[in-house]
């Protein structure tokens, strides 16, 4: 398989400090085209930006998740509107809501993941979303703006995902499809259109089975494809050129 397109990863984790440069450096011979590395943090988008000018397949997300909304300083909206306007940035991520942690005070949060919906407008880039357990704020805010972008790691229910389609949106599927109490993200595909489907890691978590438990990386998602076309009546190959078809329409590429 040589075109797998990972549209949420995560390579500037410390998961990835001893082996980072030769692991990334060895996912084309692997099969992957195409990775956009999310970032969580004013720091982890300079990062995600110096991997991607460093590997010619690695794309940039700038943004603030929801987890360090707290952290933002005054002033840090005009520095990362000159980070996500880097050539290689191609989406404000990884941004959205998380009332399961509750890192940051729910009020925190939607400020910052509204100013960063703004952002990406302003710039006419997508987003990427993090939503967990906060479905009913993070609706209320997309459709409030309309913005293009992706829900990641979807664990919303059929009918939430009926919403994020009329808004224009993509749905983002990885690992946990592969669960043994993967329920609501396997009807979620059955419903999903062909060309509104990304595939991803969230790398170096949520790991396919068979291999729960290791870390994960770009390679592993054959596993999720074959999950999918399994569940869709198709093949993991047409997943995964449908998959790559979809994230280089969104995130405006040819990979």
């Amino acid at each position: 398989m040589n075109n797998i397109f990972d549209s949420h990863a995560h390579y500037d984790s410390e998961a990835f400090d001893e082996d980072r440069k030769e692991l990334v450096g060895s996912l084309p011979e692997r099969g992957v085209c195409g990775v956009i590395n999310c970032a969580s943090d004013m720091a982890s988008s300079l990062t995600s930006l110096e991997l991607a000018d460093e590997f010619d397949f690695v794309y940039a997300a700038c943004g603030v998740h929801p987890h360090e909304a707290e952290k933002c300083l005054n002033g840090y909206l005009p520095v990362l509107k000159k980070l996500c306007s880097e050539e290689k940035c191609v989406a404000v991520g990884e941004i959205g809501l998380d009332y399961h942690y509750d890192f940051s005070p729910r009020d925190v949060q939607i400020k910052i993941f509204e100013q960063q919906i703004v952002l990406a407008k302003e710039l006419d880039l997508p987003i990427i979303v993090h939503d967990r357990e906060a479905h009913e704020d993070t609706m209320t805010l997309l459709k409030r703006y309309k913005p293009k972008g992706v829900i990641h790691c979807f664990s919303g229910s059929a009918e939430m995902a009926k919403e994020v389609l009329k808004l224009g949106m993509y749905i983002g599927l990885g690992g946990a499809v592969t669960f043994k109490n993967a329920k609501k993200p396997l009807e979620v595909a059955q419903m999903v259109p062909d060309d509104r489907l990304l595939i991803e890691t969230d790398c170096p978590y949520m790991t396919p089975v068979p291999f729960r438990g290791q870390r994960c990386d770009s390679s592993f998602i054959p596993y999720t494809a074959e999950k999918l076309a399994e569940v869709m009546g198709t093949g993991a190959e047409e997943i995964l050129d449908l998959t790559r078809k979809n994230a280089n329409r969104l995130f405006k590429l040819e990979l």
